[in-house]
């Protein structure tokens, strides 16, 4: 890519656009710019209005080209929503070299194999998990490089989305003037940096808590075992204390980031401020303890939502990892508290841990840098830190970023 020795990722959410600007190696990631946008042009996860998606998107990436001081010419760009679902599917291939030692080509092909399923027409493939590899009857392995063989399988879990959904984000992203480098399940890239493999093993539910929606991802034996999404999320929120305070939405949200807080038992009815009220060139009093009244019934929903989608995915009863939850609805003040009222004991809040990125509501896009160095990088030996660039080097021999892309594209 044009951007040299970066990656970058695009999260397209309900409310922001956000991207992430990173210096990737083998061992280290180092988060160098950021950008972010209001989100226009979406709905529920689903582009509405092509042309407004497309200006926040150039809005987000210029935010961040401006940081960096780099031009971005490419993207992963992560999906998300309720149209995405998992298949389990089964490949296999015989090992092709003279000396039967398994290489990247053979995993490719058996990753190939793998993702030659029936689909619906109105289904498109996002991308191929690997769960197991089985080498001569011998299963459970993680990595087959270097092993010897003669016949290799992978057990894999195929993510699908609708093809309208994913072409229509493609198509906007395009329009921007950006190409993609792939595109990646949000919610399984987040888990990247959000669990660890204890909690995956035990079984775990990941919630994103954003702005007009919350992404579930739900793993169970070490494995992405289900995925959805709620039509809910900190807009909500906002729109309550505009309803119940009658003012402007604008306001509303600078309320709820100045004074909100999640418990009324945690507010300040000492605190108070002035609310312009529609209607009225009058300003209203209200305390903290006030604004709090109507923030909390929400959160509350919001987690008892959560809570039943879960079981509604075919996951009842408590998990045994508990909840980890993120997404800018997470920064609200106490609202830890009320998420264990409504989940259980095991819950825990996590933010990316990266200077610059530290909000939850990054978590997506920084997991999206993790996700592509932890399994993507390490498919390439020849890869080193000199030089990230697509474009074709001296010797017209693809770089590392092209075999990436490549390799990707296949499930587009």
């Amino acid at each position: 890519m044009s951007s040299g020795e970066f990656i970058v990722s695009l999260d397209i959410g309900t409310s922001k656009v956000r991207v992430i600007v990173a210096e990737v190696t083998r061992e280290n990631i180092q988060i160098v710019g950021v950008g972010s946008a209001s989100s226009k042009g979406t709905k529920k996860g689903a582009i509405t209005d092509i042309d407004q998606a497309v200006q926040s998107i150039r809005e987000a990436v210029t935010h961040a080209e401006r940081m960096v001081g780099i031009e971005i010419s490419s993207v992963f760009v992560g999906i998300a929503g309720n149209h995405v679902s998992l298949h389990p599917s089964h490949g296999v291939v015989a090992v092709s070299g003279e000396n039967k030692e398994i290489d990247q080509e053979d995993v490719d092909r058996v990753m190939q194999a793998a993702r030659v399923v029936a689909l619906p027409p109105e289904r498109a493939v996002i991308e191929v998990v690997p769960k197991q590899y089985v080498v001569d009857g011998l299963g459970d392995i993680q990595d087959p490089h270097g092993m010897v063989g003669v016949r290799l399988e992978v057990e894999a879990t195929i993510v699908t989305g609708s093809k309208t959904i994913i072409h229509n984000v493609l198509r906007c992203v395009e329009k921007a003037d950006l190409a993609v480098d792939g595109i990646l399940l949000l919610p399984l890239a987040a888990g990247e940096i959000c669990l660890s493999a204890d909690e995956k093993n035990m079984g775990v539910v990941l919630a994103d808590i954003g702005g007009g929606a919350t992404s579930l991802a739900v793993f169970d034996q070490g494995d992405l075992a289900a995925a959805g999404e709620l039509p809910i999320g900190g807009d909500f929120i906002t729109n309550d204390i505009a309803y119940g305070l009658r003012t402007q939405t604008e306001i509303a949200e600078k309320l709820k980031r100045k004074y909100g807080v999640a418990l009324v038992e945690e507010a300040d009815k000492e605190v108070n401020f002035g609310v312009p009220t529609i209607g009225s060139n009058r300003e209203r009093t209200i305390s903290q303890e006030e604004l709090a009244m109507i923030i909390e019934p929400r959160v509350e929903e919001i987690f008892q939502l959560i809570r039943e989608q879960v079981e509604s995915l075919g996951f009842p009863g408590e998990p045994a990892g508990g909840y980890v939850l993120t997404g800018g609805v997470m920064s609200t003040p106490h609202i830890l508290g009320v998420a264990r009222a409504q989940l259980g004991h095991a819950v825990r809040i996590i933010s990316p841990q990266h200077i610059g990125a530290e909000d939850p509501s990054f978590t997506g896009g920084v997991g999206m840098v993790h996700y592509i160095q932890r399994r993507w990088l390490h498919r390439l030996p020849e890869y080193d830190n000199r030089s990230h660039s697509s474009k074709r080097n001296k010797n017209n021999k693809p770089s590392t970023w092209v075999k990436i892309r490549d390799f990707i594209g296949q499930f587009i």
